[in-house]
């Protein structure tokens, strides 16, 4: 009796423990289930063409952006980052890892590589890409007021301004006859570029030495050929290749005394000659903001192309020095920056 009466409270306290672990499997179950189902804040994939040092101050305006639109990485939305580190051909691979994680915008910033690389990767996924090409003629969106489909951005058409600085060097050297010029043969802008200045060049009378270099390390071949040979300086096309590494081409500059002219402002603060170009704080900034307004449930399709029409012109007074020129009081007076 009693053997039958401890068996049954054995078997009794076996179904209550099996209970129990079921109450607490189902809780488990539920709790990882309204986990699941609370909403995660969303994803940022910002596939980036360069190094997050190289980038550094294109980034922080990329913030400043995304802040004004109300979004704080960490508090509010979180950034998958892909960096190609200067390896331009290895764009469309990370482009599909972003696309692969599901991330809910793709930011594409540094130029026309990593905006066509990211629409290639993503037909369905939102793109907000910052560029200095028209995008328009390049075939990432349809049109600048209706960009269509899933992309739309910010450009601040720098590309269009490569003329103005081969006029700013022939301002510089009026008796130089021939100017080079430097281009990336790789850009997608490249023979574009090329079509513009070969026609501001016939109306300034000047000839052009058209010079190539998609690779640093060409970098030095280009300014020794110029010291050796005919042209009297160097005109660098917009290309987003050049204007991270604008540190190596002004030492070169100062080594073989070129009087040079970039796109970034970046040269001449390194010790280059001068730069005209777009102010890419402000379109990494609105990059920012407009990232902020599609994760807010707005359509790229009707967000138009912002336009950062604003130019910087900046002059190194002290290296044109050192390179025996000397800028006129009209040029230093319209420099929006003058470095002594």
């Amino acid at each position: 009796m009693s053997c039958a009466h401890s068996g049954a409270a054995t078997s009794h306290g076996r179904a209550g423990r099996r209970e129990v672990l079921l109450w607490m499997a189902a809780a488990a179950a539920w709790t990882t289930s309204s986990h699941a189902q609370k909403p995660s804040m969303p994803v940022i994939g910002y596939l980036c063409p360069e190094s997050p040092e190289l980038f550094g101050s294109r980034l922080k305006a990329f913030h400043q952006g995304l802040r004004e639109a109300g979004f704080v990485e960490g508090r509010d939305v979180a950034i998958e980052y892909r960096w190609a580190n200067g390896q331009y051909a290895q764009l469309p691979a990370l482009a599909g890892e972003l696309i692969a994680r599901n991330v809910d915008v793709v930011v594409a910033p540094g130029g026309a590589p990593v905006a066509l690389a990211a629409k290639a990767a993503g037909v369905t996924k939102t793109i907000v890409f910052e560029m200095g090409g028209d995008p328009v003629q390049l075939g990432v969106v349809d049109s600048l007021s209706r960009p269509g489909g899933n992309i739309t951005g910010i450009s601040s058409l720098s590309v269009d301004v490569s003329p103005k600085r081969l006029e700013l060097m022939h301002e510089l050297l009026p008796a130089a006859t021939t100017l080079g010029v430097v281009t990336n043969p790789t850009s997608p802008t490249a023979s574009s570029q090329l079509q513009r200045l070969q026609a501001a060049a016939e109306t300034l009378g000047v000839h052009l030495q058209i010079l190539r270099a998609s690779k640093e390390d060409e970098f030095e071949a280009v300014f020794s050929s110029v010291a050796r040979e005919s042209a009297n300086a160097l005109v660098f096309t917009s290309d987003p290749y050049f204007a991270f590494r604008s540190r190596r081409l002004a030492d070169l500059a100062l080594k073989y005394r070129v009087p040079a002219i970039t796109q970034t402002r970046d040269f001449p603060t390194a010790g280059g000659l001068m730069s005209y170009g777009g102010d890419f704080v402000q379109s990494h900034r609105r990059a920012g903001v407009y990232a902020g307004r599609v994760l807010k449930g707005e359509k790229p399709a009707d967000l138009p192309v912002q336009l950062v029409t604003k130019v910087e012109f900046v002059i190194n007074l002290k290296t044109a020095k050192l390179l025996g020129h000397e800028f006129s009081a009209s040029v230093v007076s319209g420099a929006d920056e003058v470095i002594e």
